[in-house]
């Protein structure tokens, strides 16, 4: 069985619902990886390079809010 053709069946999670769930994980995960990314930047003294960390952190962070909000109304309806 081909991944293109789950739809719920093996997981029991439909394709449209674990997308979110991936997407969500994908965010928080950018989220804790950039941590690392601006604390070597601050380390070596770039602020110009830790903030721009901080805003795409701040963006995946975002993601991942608007992410779980909408999995939390398609799952109680």
């Amino acid at each position: 069985m081909s991944t293109t053709a789950e739809t719920g069946n093996v997981t029991g999670t439909q394709d449209k619902d674990y997308n979110i769930i991936w997407f969500v994980e994908a965010c928080l995960s950018n989220t804790l990886r950039l941590e690392t990314y601006i604390q070597d930047a601050e380390r070596e003294g770039d602020d110009e390079l830790a903030e721009f960390f901080r805003r795409a952190q701040a963006e995946s962070r975002k993601g991942a809010e608007q992410g779980k909000a909408m999995l939390g109304r398609r799952l109680s309806s």
